[in-house]
Formats: C-alpha cells, structure tokens, sequence
C-alpha cells in the first residue's frame, strides 16, 4: 500500500485540493494522509478546517505553526516552526509522495523538509506568474523541489520545463477551480441571503483584496482607496471575504471590519466556505479585488472581474477581467466599465484560458500511474531545452 500526504494550510487551498483527496480517500491501494496547518487552526481566521470535518474527510494531522502576528519577521517564524513540525511528522509517517498546491510559505517550509527526507513532491500550479507577490519566488522554489508537476494552462507547462523540468513529469490538466463550478451544489440566491444576513434583492459585489507582499506597507493605503470609491456605490450591496495571513493581512482585515460597521448594505465574513463562496460568485455582479480566483475562477461565471493593482500581474487573463491601479479614480472607472451593459453582454462568450476536461481524473491517474509502478526516480536530471522531449 502506497501512502500518500496531502497538505492544506488555507480554505482556498483546500477548496481546489478536495477532490483529489476524494479521488484516493476510498482507494484500498492507498493509505492517504491529510495534514492540516495554517490559517485552518486559528480562530482568526475562522478555524477552517471544521470544513474538511464536515466534508467527512479525516484530518491525519493538525500541525499549529502560525504565531500571532502577520511581519515578515513572524512569518519566517511560522516557517521554522512549519520546519520543525513537519520534520517531526514525516520522519514518522514517511510517506511516498506528498501533494501540495499553490505558492504559500507554509507550503515552502513543508516542501523543504520533505525534499530533506527524500519524500517525492507533486505540486499543483507551478509555472505560474504573479508578479506583484514573495509567491513569485516561493511557486519557482516549490517546482525545484518537486518531481510530478500540474499547471493549468500549457504556457505555465512551458515554463515550469523551463525551470529544468522534464517534459515527461510535467502535465497541463487545467484548473481544479473550473472543475469545481461545474459540480459544485448551488444554494439559492434566497438562501446566501440567509446564511448571510443581508438582502440581495439588488445588484452586489464580491470584494476579496489581499496584501501586495511585494510592496512595502501599501495595505493600508490601498485598502482605503478600495473602501472609498466602494463608497460611492451605495445602490450595491458589498460581500467582503476577509483577507488571509500574508504580511499585513490583519490590517486589511481590520480596515474592513470598521467600514461594514453599522452598513445595511454590506456584510463581511471570515470564510465563506467552497459552497457559499462559488454561489456567491454564481449570482452577483461583479467580483472587485486582487485575488487569484478573480482571474482563475470567476470568468466561467461569466461575471466581470475589478483586478486591483499588481497582486496578479503576470497571470493569463480571459477578456472579462478589467485592470486598474490601486487609486480611487482607477478604481472608480473600473467599476463603471463593469456596470457598462455593452461590456456585460461581450464577456457573456468569453472563454476562460484555465478550462480544461477532466482535471481531476488527469490528476489523480497520473498520480497513480507513477506511484503504483515506482515510476519515481527522485535522482532528475535538469532539462536543457535543446534537448528532445523523449529524453530526461
């Protein structure tokens, strides 16, 4: 039986790695591990992994590393205790490939102790460009340590073979985030109002902003700019996620729990939860912010999406998305072309560039392939790319 490690540290995170935990969780050639750590153990922000309880999933796990503040400092901090922690687990767990996703520093500090216990890496969305963010760095610094490589689009598979990966271990599967709109189990409209407390009997916006991790104490400012020219739109209602553990993040988050206070029109919440967050896309406006489902996600939906500054400068783009600088007027005149009913009704044939059939499967039995016929060789070989694809 090969044993498998998932790790989640996020509830975006989890929310695209869920169906590939589904995909093992029942396999009798598989012995999976789920580890939790992060953002999912804080009470801040909102103890999210009750939501991998609930989905039925048992936790293998649950590694606490975060400490209590969001500097650069208490960051690597939180990355050494990742380090020692996950140090512990798999020199007991030892399994035979861990799977992780995306571009975090848990997920840095976790791929580094498992490259130092010879445990293979598959990783999930390298290749990919977000200019504006450390995550740059640390999604390039991943795809080094790992073996199996998944990107979404096939652009991001050129690059990550760029990076000295061979062709052979690196496959275009599309995003798991589109797969998800297809499948997932819609609330109605009447019933988001609910859980949420707010009417949505008119027009409303879904606004997520993080930090720019890049730029140095721009949160604050930017998060203003943002608020203010919301401001001006008091004939929509606001459904604010609140912002995750980057650097400054509590800034934003706190700038945003003083700006809903006493406002009829806006609600924000900590985490929405897969489900309510797709349904939320599903039926509003517009979605206003800065992150990476905005790009990803959201244009299936066909909804415009207000991208704010350079948190993802770099990323493919489908034509609904509408860029601006991290200033009131920009984000004013946004907001306006989105309202524009010549640009809703172009995007409504727009196509998302992350779309591809069958991501999960492509994922899962790839996986399986390599790991049940010990096709893993941790032992690469860089890649030039005058060489033939054939060769490794």
């Amino acid at each position: 039986m090969k044993k498998i490690c998932i790790l989640t540290a996020t509830r975006a995170e989890y929310g695209l790695l869920k169906p590939i935990i589904k995909s093992f969780y029942h396999r009798e050639d598989i012995d999976l591990r789920v580890v939790v750590t992060g953002a999912h153990l804080s009470p801040e922000f909102g103890l999210t992994y009750e939501e991998i309880i609930n989905d039925g999933i048992e936790i293998d796990k649950k590694i606490e590393i975060l400490v209590s503040a969001d500097t650069p400092s208490a960051i690597s901090k939180s990355m050494g205790l990742a380090m020692i922690g996950f140090a512990d687990y798999f020199s007991e767990s030892m399994p035979d490939l861990l799977v992780v996703l995306g571009d975090r520093y848990e997920t840095l500090a976790v791929a580094t102790v498992a490259m130092n216990q010879r445990i293979p890496i598959a990783h999930l969305y390298g290749g990919e460009a977000t200019e504006g963010l450390i995550d740059e760095s640390i999604r390039h610094s991943i795809t080094k340590m790992s073996y199996l490589h998944f990107t979404s689009t096939e652009e991001y598979r050129k690059r990550v073979i760029q990076l000295g990966e061979s062709p052979l271990r690196v496959f275009n599967v599309g995003a798991i985030g589109i797969e998800n709109i297809k499948q997932n189990k819609y609330m109605s409209k009447q019933e988001l109002s609910e859980s949420l407390n707010l009417s949505l009997d008119r027009p409303y916006a879904v606004v997520t902003f993080h930090p720019v991790t890049l730029e140095h104490h721009s949160s604050e400012s930017q998060i203003a700019e943002l608020l203010k020219a919301i401001s001006k739109h008091n004939e929509m209602n606001f459904i604010f996620t609140k912002g995750n553990s980057d650097t400054h993040g509590r800034i934003i988050n706190s700038m945003i729990d003083e700006y809903v206070k006493g406002k009829e029109n806006c609600v924000a919440v900590t985490s929405l939860g897969l489900k309510r967050y797709l349904t939320a896309i599903r039926h509003c406006h517009m979605v206003i912010g800065n992150s990476s489902s905005g790009i990803i996600e959201v244009p299936s939906f066909k909804v415009p999406t207000v991208n704010i500054g350079d948190r993802q400068k770099g990323r493919i783009q489908a034509d609904s998305i509408i860029n601006c600088t991290p200033d009131y007027d920009s984000i004013l005149e946004a907001i306006e072309k989105a309202n524009n009913f010549e640009f809703r009704a172009k995007i409504q044939i727009v196509k998302n560039p992350y779309e591809k059939e069958n991501t999960t499967y492509s994922i899962f039995s790839i996986i399986e392939e390599f790991l049940l016929n010990e096709k893993i060789d941790i032992k690469k070989r860089f890649y030039d790319l005058n060489q033939s694809e054939e060769c490794e």
